[in-house]
């Protein structure tokens, strides 16, 4: 899926919520009392519950919700491993 594609599916309205995601993200990911596995599930549910505030209480903005929490985790996950990827790269050169 490419990003055109991407932001055919988001609104664009709804771009503040994917950055706020990756911050809350952030933010959970430097908490010790928070397990990795559950980090997912709340910026999912942040990504929803700001997404209708933003947009209204309809299930196409839940939906809209759920996919920019998708982007932000997919997002961040590309930049860790692409720099950890060159990081590893330059030690084995």
């Amino acid at each position: 899926m490419t990003v055109e594609a991407l932001s055919e599916l988001i609104d664009p309205e709804l771009t503040i919520v994917v950055a706020a995601c990756w911050v809350i993200g952030m933010i959970l990911k430097g908490t010790p009392q928070i397990p990795n596995w559950t980090i997912v599930y709340i910026v999912s549910g942040a990504a929803i519950v700001l997404a209708m505030a933003l947009q209204g209480f309809t299930l196409e903005v839940a939906l809209q919700g759920l996919l920019c929490g998708a982007v932000s985790v997919y997002g961040h996950q590309l930049f860790k491993q692409t720099r950890e990827a060159v990081r590893k790269n330059g030690e084995e050169s």
